[in-house]
């Protein structure tokens, strides 16, 4: 099929959420514009109770740490353990989830007197989770008690490795669970009751969630205050840092604790976040879902990509501020440099995509394995793969075979196919492998890759069709340009922290014409700058990436954008501006 073809079979096919009568109510109930009566309706808030607590979160709303299934045993055995001061190691996943719980772990044990230390698997040398390696050499260092964080749910053979050296286990986690579980001494998961009103907490609340029933335990039952009330404040931050970079839904309780926990992170009290935000040129920025996911964890998660995700701790758990800003600042160099190594592996498997026919649309999934590419990026360039193909994507290194002869993988999916379970169906080809729905690591004997790929492919053929490949835009509503005015535009911002399930509103005007020609800017004139109207309104648009369209603006009378409404300060007025995520040309 020519290129030219495949291009016109991934163009974004637009979804419109239909107008909801119930939004009317709603709106008068709530004293808001219809407008976002209808995004709340769009993300199933229906009721005025349930919509004033989406708009205003409050940190009183968190569900009880008591509740969390696992907790209560597991803090009477941590609670023994430091009483017969006998050591503790916090056990982590490498990645921004693992490494702010493990952070947010360590640090209130040591202010309760524990004897604890920390260990974060390298992600190259020992991969995802648990491992006997490291748990024979903690035992040999003299941990009596390991509490994992973000890993361990499905680690039965590690788990029983632990007992027999005489190691408790504490699990915590979010991943999905297997059938058997591991017997460990307590297991800490969302998952282990359905009815917890949390089935989607990140690793880091889980983490958060055990710290906080600790901290009550020692506590008394009484409330909070003193340096464990101030350090469970800034823990708020560091959760909200993992629950945003693990892209878990942020409704319910994950956006309680976002909302809160980004409008304190930029005076958090710990010296190592304060000096990340600055070496990311933050400091004095309202902070948003957008700083951490794209500013931020890049930045820890550079740590372990490019080296050891230990350092990432050390930064968040020093209390010298010095130090704390050299490791921000060599952490900042790491991420540039692994900016540069992603982009020149995504490049080539693009190459290797458009070369291999991966990109037809009789095509399901994307497999590309390579001894050439760096293990500590798969998981980016497997994102990026899937935004551009809108194809489940996995990416895999050979080249850093570990003495068990296996290569590495990570795999990253698309809305309604769950990669863990597609793998899972593969699995004889593998020698371990976990996640979740959207995302999954797997390790795998280089000359099985082959037979895997064509298994994904059939597996995917069987629950995939042609419509579920081809990328979509879903819009919330249709609405006149006079639909965004100031206040209106004002008003939506009460949506924020926006993330999967609460998604930054987009908008669709039908009809719209040129009211000014438009003028390409920005490096080699890659955006678009133009001014639209409709009859309505006139609206200035920024469209990045869209500085190819200049001359088809020009020959069409009328198009259709979708966009997102922004205030845009300049010069100390502010105006509404509309980003530009599409333009459809009759």
């Amino acid at each position: 099929m020519p290129l030219s073809a495949r291009r016109q079979e991934r163009q974004r096919h637009w979804v419109i959420r239909p107008a909801d009568e119930r939004r009317n109510e709603l709106a008068k109930e709530l004293k808001v514009s219809p407008l976002l009566a209808q995004l709340l309706v769009n993300r199933e808030i229906i009721d005025s109770t349930t919509a004033r607590a989406f708009l205003n979160p409050r940190l009183t709303e968190l569900i009880e740490p008591e509740k969390m299934p696992g907790v209560t045993s597991a803090v009477e055995i941590i609670k023994r353990t430091i009483e017969t001061a006998d050591k503790i190691t916090v056990y982590g996943d490498y990645d921004v989830d693992g490494i702010t719980g493990v952070t947010i772990l360590w640090q209130v044990l040591t202010m309760l007197g524990a004897k604890v230390d920390y260990y974060i698997p390298h992600r190259i040398d020992e991969g995802y989770g648990l491992n006997e390696k490291a748990i024979k050499a903690l035992a040999k260092a003299g941990s009596k008690l390991l509490i994992t964080v973000d890993c361990g749910a499905n680690a039965t053979g590690c788990a029983e490795l632990a007992q027999k050296l005489g190691i408790k286990l504490i699990i915590t986690d979010h991943h999905q669970l297997a059938p058997e579980l591991p017997n460990a001494a307590a297991l800490v998961h969302p998952g282990l009751d359905q009815s917890y009103a949390n089935q989607d907490s990140a690793g880091s609340m889980v983490a958060f969630k055990l710290a906080w029933a600790i901290a009550n335990r020692f506590n008394n039952g009484r409330r909070l205050s003193g340096r464990l009330r101030d350090f469970m404040i800034n823990a708020v931050s560091l959760a909200a840092m993992g629950t945003v970079a693990d892209v878990v839904d942020l409704r319910g309780e994950n956006r309680i604790l976002t909302s809160c926990g980004l409008k304190a992170l930029g005076q958090c009290g710990l010296c190592g976040v304060a000096a990340l935000i600055d070496s990311a040129n933050l400091t004095g920025e309202r902070l948003s879902t957008y700083h951490i996911g794209y500013r931020l964890a890049p930045m820890l998660n550079a740590a372990g990509r490019m080296g050891h995700a230990r350092l990432a701790v050390e930064l968040l758990t020093t209390d010298n501020e010095t130090l704390a800003g050299q490791i921000a600042e060599y952490l900042k160099d790491q991420n540039t440099q692994r900016q540069k190594c992603e982009r020149k592996i995504f490049k080539q498997a693009c190459k290797i995509i458009a070369a291999t026919g991966l990109d037809e649309p009789a095509g399901k999934t994307v497999v590309l394995s390579s001894d050439d590419w760096h293990s500590g990026v798969m998981g980016i360039v497997a994102s990026r793969i899937v935004d551009k193909f809108n194809r489940p994507t996995i990416m895999i290194n050979t080249s850093g075979i570990d003495n068990g002869g296996s290569a590495q993988g990570s795999g990253r999916s698309i809305p309604g196919f769950d990669i863990f379970k597609a793998i899972a169906a593969c699995s004889q080809h593998l020698i371990r492998f976990g996640g979740h729905k959207m995302a999954a690591g797997i390790r795998i004997k280089p000359e099985k890759v082959e037979q895997f790929a064509a298994d994904f492919e059939s597996y995917a053929r069987q629950n995939l069709s042609s419509a579920d490949c081809t990328p979509k835009m879903h819009i919330d509503a249709v609405a006149p340009l006079s639909a965004f005015g100031h206040h209106i535009v004002e008003q939506l911002q009460m949506l924020e922290p926006f993330g999967q399930g609460n998604p930054q509103p987009l908008f669709a005007a039908d009809g719209v014409s040129i009211a000014m020609p438009p003028r390409c800017c920005g490096a080699n004139g890659a955006h678009l700058q133009l001014v639209v109207t409709d009859h309505t309104s006139t609206i200035r648009c920024i469209g990045f990436g869209m500085g190819k369209l200049e001359k088809k603006l020009l020959e069409n009378e009328f198009f259709d954008i979708a966009f997102r409404p922004q205030l845009n300060n300049y010069n100390g007025n502010t105006n509404v501006e509309l980003v530009l995520e599409d333009i459809r040309f009759e």
